[in-house]
């Protein structure tokens, strides 16, 4: 064949199967050959769907090797559909590579839309959705780990993260010590029987799981960070650099603390900015 294969990324239900859309089982049913994070899962959803076509296991162990493979496949005019075991391929789940390597070939990559936890999570959330950022699973130790809690208690957009169930109650825990009053939304179990969303602070959340045993898929919604403007009574007695770092801690940046400790005391932005040029930070 001359003409080259298509890529579809195809969305499938992360609990209900019902979830499925049209399109996806007509793709399904229509490609040359579905590659799948754990065939054996996918086998499941095809048969309910009375679906036949050839699966291939493509996962995070053999997800580079796997994609040259199925490069070729495209190459030669085949159209293959990857899916992952819940959700969108690619988010936190393989698929990265596959379609990075169809971009280098040329190959159209068609998405064929579909559920995905960390929306639905979002929106039933009751946390404002017109800025955030996923940050996929928490990492599990060290550095990163300290880190990631670090980012998040600064971000001032909403930040959506997944958990392990076995690990839900130590981040809420670190959290707790950290933005103890930032609203939270712990959303369990999407679309499956025991779907279950717990709301409050983070300090609330956490004493309403602390004591129980958490089970299935878990989605994190946690409010921003809110820049606040320190007022007048909390900065007669500061000095101009203190200033600028009472600025900072509230969320501003070195140049707009610099800015606005210039206006609050009427003085000029260049006299703050010599005092200000012994924070070394560069926010």
């Amino acid at each position: 064949m001359d003409e080259k294969g298509k890529l579809y990324i195809c969305g499938t239900p992360i609990g209900n199967l019902d979830d499925i859309t049209f399109r996806a089982v007509r793709i399904l049913g229509n490609v040359d050959l579905i590659a799948a994070e754990d065939t054996r899962r996918t086998e499941k959803l095809l048969n309910h769907f009375k679906i036949d076509s050839k699966l291939t296991s493509y996962h995070e162990h053999n997800e580079r090797q796997k994609a040259k493979s199925l490069i070729s496949t495209l190459n030669n005019g085949y159209d293959v559909a990857l899916v992952s075991d819940a959700g969108m391929p690619g988010i936190s789940d393989p698929g990265l590579i596959l379609v990075e390597k169809a971009k280098e070939n040329n190959i159209e990559i068609i998405p064929i839309p579909g559920p995905t936890a960390l929306v639905s999570a979002l929106v039933v959330s009751g946390i404002p959705t017109d800025r955030f950022t996923f940050y996929g699973f928490v990492p599990r130790k060290g550095k990163d780990r300290a880190g990631f809690i670090d980012q998040i208690t600064k971000a001032e957009e909403t930040i959506i993260f997944y958990e392990s169930p076995y690990r839900i109650k130590n981040i809420y825990e670190d959290l707790t010590e950290k933005i103890p009053e930032r609203d939270s939304a712990l959303i369990r179990e999407i679309s499956k029987v025991h779907e279950e969303k717990i709301y409050g602070t983070i300090s609330e959340v956490y004493k309403k799981i602390e004591d129980r045993v958490i089970k299935g898929e878990i989605v994190v919604v946690i409010k921003g960070r809110e820049k606040q403007k320190p007022d007048k009574e909390s900065w007669t007695d500061l000095s101009i650099l203190d200033h600028v770092r009472l600025f900072m801690d509230n969320g501003y940046t070195k140049k707009e603390a610099i800015k606005k400790v210039a206006e609050v005391r009427e003085i000029r932005k260049k006299d703050v900015y010599k005092e200000a040029i012994q924070i070394n930070v560069n926010r």
